[in-house]
Formats: C-alpha cells, structure tokens, sequence
C-alpha cells in the first residue's frame, strides 16, 4: 500500500487540487483549513488503526484480486467472516472518533458495483468487470479513500429523470466520444468528498428505457476538470471555524462527515474507468445492493457513537453528584441495552449475508433495512435520554470566551462547579460534547444517512413474504394455502 499511516494520507491530499467552496470562498487546503481539518483526521484513523497490532485484522485484509494486504476498506467482501469484522471495525472506529470516519460510502459502493458489473458483462456481453477490477486493483495497492457519489437533486420528484425540466436534476452522460463519456449534473451530500481521492458515482434509483443516459456508473479523479465541490454547513459550525477549543464538542473530529454537493460541469470519464453505460435494467441492483450493505453500517458506527455518548453523561453524572441516583442508572442501563440490540442488528444482518454470483458477499437485505430502521429510532432514544440526565445547562452554557474572561470568568468558575476536585472546565468540555453529539446535524444524518425511515420501510414490507405468513396462520386453522388455490 503506497498510503500506509495517517500521516502519508494528509499528506497525499496536499498533491491533490480539487475545487472546493466553503461560505463562497475557495479552500487552498483541507488539511489545514478549519472547516475541513477535523474531518481529514477522522479519516486519518482508518490508516493509523491499520498499523495497530490491537486492529490489524480488523482494519486490514487480503485482496481477492492480488492476494496483497490491502486496507479493509477497499475490500470485496469474500464471507461472512468479512461482513462481521467490517461491522466490528466500524464500532471501534466509531467509539476512537464520535464521528464519521467518511470511508464506508466507497466501501459499499466498491462492493455493489464489484457483483452488478459481473452480472452485466453475464447478460450484456460488456467488459466492465475487467475494468472494474483493474481500477480497484489500483485503488487498493495505493490505498486510495474513494467517496461514493449516489444521491442526486432530484428537481420534481414527482417525475422520472428523464421527464425533468432541468435534465441536469440526475446525472447523466451528456456525450459518448470514442475514447470514453462525458458526465452532466450533482451528486448531493456526499460523505467525505472533499478529503478523498476518487469518486465513484452510482446512479440513484431503478431507472426505465427512457433514462438510459442517467444509468451510469464511473470512477474520477477529485480533481478532474469539471469537478466542483460546495462544502455543506453544519449546526454549531462557526465555533469550529473560530478555532474554538471547548465550545465545538469534538474539536478532534469534528461533527458527522463533511458532507459536500459534488458538482459535474460536462466531465471527462475515459472508458477503462465507466462501469456501466445505459444497462438501466441493473440500475435497481446496484442501488439496493449498495444501501443494503449502507444500512448494515449503521449498526454498527452509530453503536460506537452511542457508546461515547453513554461514557460522556455517565461521566457527567459523576462530576454533577447525580450518578447515583436510581433514575440516572435505570436511563444509563436503557442506553447501553438500545446501543446493544442495534449492534447485534448489524451483526445478524452480517452473520445472513450470502455470495453473489460474482463471489461477493452481501448481507442479509431484510436485515439490513430493520437495523438502519432501528438507528432512525434507538439513536435518537439513547440521545433523548443523554439529553435528559445531561440537564439544560449544555443548551444554555456561557462561552468559552466568558471562561477565560479577566472580567467574568471568575463567576462561571463559580457557579458551574460541580464535584469538589473536579475542574470546571471539565464538566463544560463533557457538557458541549454531549451538546454536539445530539443535536442538529449529527441527528438529521443518523435519521437520514443510507435512506430515510420510508425507504427501509418500503423494502422491510417488500421483502417481509406476507404471503407466507398468511398461509402459516391458514394451515393451523386447517385452510389450504392460497398457492394451492391457485
């Protein structure tokens, strides 16, 4: 691997120029710069925890294609073994940081592409197994981090991608030249774009006939001409711009991914790096097949998440003097059980996976969509409940700067002390963690990230064989099953 500490991957982003916007301004360097910096070091601990003994085998694994060590997470999963260690290694990465680490969109979608372009080249006759191969082949000697590029604007929803006013509402290929594509329209929310190398687009829904030209999927560079990308906002996101050091939370990490709108203004893809041009009749795999291993994640990042979370008011408990209290422990036991029964929602959905006929595994598809559908319910519990033994004081702390005022600073000293022995400063850094980990942000993306709850729902009844279920409750009461009527 060529990338092969967290120090080499900052390093690698300083060669790179892509075009990104932040409040309008251009950003010269994401290592560096405020919005960007605690994102790029999240990501950094998926490297640094591959040269730790304690994770290797978590974090590293043996490439089907060369045989190499590679990072797990430009992996094809290969068994369920696989599936199981991805979702150990997503707690732990989960519980290192409180935050996104920005790899497992590409993951999933190396995955998807990996068994979807096997079974196009099956049925169509194309070569886009070969290429893919050979570009991933690259991405993992070189260790590169590829964002995943899936969800588009969608403009009127009420129309297909074909039917839009603005055809630029999907993304599409806008021209076929002898020597590749050229690709029109945006990719939004894109986890991790700014500090990735590669992008891998995906297209966003099952598509018809008429939408052969927005059944695409293809590989660039971050910074190919064309790219533009407009960094998002976040909740509370001008304490972290102003450097500040207690009122940010996670100054370290920062709050959920990063994400960015990637926009493509007619951008050059040479063919060796398209993975399917116009086969819409694989467009619906490929996107199910990505959010179910998407949503399979979810059990097991937001666990770690949650574990942080359940430490921190616990700990807030101890210098507040409440930690004692019957309620305060029944609350803490409550988090701990809603953390565990989603983390072994991801493990089952692992432990069900099964190979595609490409030799990938997948996980358990029904599974996948009950463990993101219990995230958008249990992570918000467990903040519920963080946020009522924390107290309102985490909403309503003075700042940083009145701490550290000649003039007031005395009296925050004061009136926010807790524990004797017990730094102020501690319970209001414990106290604005908690704050940043449950609100805004970081809870719009547990509840929408890999899908929104309608979406689990719609393929949990698709996929829940009802009619099964009403011939078993037919057959003990001795009526014949509505197959056999038919």
């Amino acid at each position: 691997m060529k990338i092969q500490t967290a120090s080499q991957y900052m390093d690698s982003l300083k060669k790179l120029s892509p075009v990104i916007y932040y409040k309008g301004v251009r950003v010269d360097d994401v290592t560096t710069h405020p919005a960007t910096a605690p994102h790029v070091r999240a990501a950094a601990m998926t490297y640094a925890l591959a040269n730790m003994d304690e994770y290797e085998d978590l974090a590293t694994a043996t490439s089907n294609l060369t045989g190499n060590k590679i990072s797990r997470f430009t992996h094809i999963h290969q068994n369920v073994e696989d599936l199981i260690k991805k979702v150990k290694l997503l707690r732990v990465l989960g519980q290192k940081t409180a935050t996104c680490f920005q790899r497992c969109v590409g993951f999933d979608g190396i995955n998807a592409v990996y068994s979807v372009a096997y079974e196009i080249d099956k049925k169509h006759g194309t070569g886009y197994f070969e290429r893919f191969k050979n570009w991933l082949t690259r991405i993992q000697d070189e260790n590169l981090m590829v964002v995943g590029a899936m969800t588009d604007p969608k403009g009127d929803r009420s129309k297909k991608p074909s039917e839009q006013t603005d055809p630029d509402q999907y993304l599409r290929i806008s021209e076929r030249r002898s020597d590749g594509v050229v690709i029109r329209g945006a990719k939004l929310h894109m986890t991790g774009a700014v500090n990735s190398h590669e992008i891998l687009v995906m297209p966003t829904t099952a598509m018809d006939e008429g939408s052969r030209d927005y059944s695409v999927a293809c590989a660039l560079p971050v910074d190919a001409p064309g790219v533009t990308m407009i960094y998002g906002r976040q909740a509370n996101d001008s304490r972290r711009d102003l450097k500040e050091s207690i009122d940010v939370g996670n100054p370290s990490f920062g709050s959920v991914g990063g994400e960015a709108t990637i926009v493509f203004d007619d951008v050059f893809v040479p063919w060796e790096n398209v993975f399917m041009d116009g086969e819409y009749d694989f467009t619906g795999d490929l996107v199910y097949r990505f959010a179910a291993h998407h949503r399979a994640n979810y059990g097991a990042c937001k666990t770690g998440l949650m574990d942080v979370l359940t430490g921190a008011v616990s700990y807030l408990s101890q210098i507040q003097g409440s930690a004692k209290g019957s309620h305060v422990r029944d609350k803490i036991t409550e988090m701990i059980h809603l953390s565990e029964t989603l983390y072994s929602s991801s493990i089952a959905c692992s432990a069900e996976g099964r190979p595609t006929d490409s030799g990938a595994f997948m996980v358990d598809t029904m599974l996948a969509n009950v463990c993101k559908h219990n995230v958008t319910r249990f992570h918000f519990e467990v903040a519920r409940l963080a946020v009522d033994l924390a107290g309102g004081f985490i909403a309503t702390l003075p700042s940083e700067h009145d701490l550290h005022s000649e003039e007031v600073g005395h009296l925050v000293e004061k009136y926010f002390t807790g524990v004797s022995g017990v730094p102020v400063e501690d319970r209001i850094k414990i106290g604005r963690l908690i704050e940043a980990m449950t609100g805004g942000t970081a809870m719009v993306e547990s509840m929408h990230g890999a899908g929104s709850p309608q979406a689990q729902r719609v393929m949990i009844l698709r996929e829940g064989k009802l009619e099964e279920k009403i011939n078993l409750a037919r057959a003990l009461i001795g009526l014949s099953s509505k197959d056999d009527q038919n």
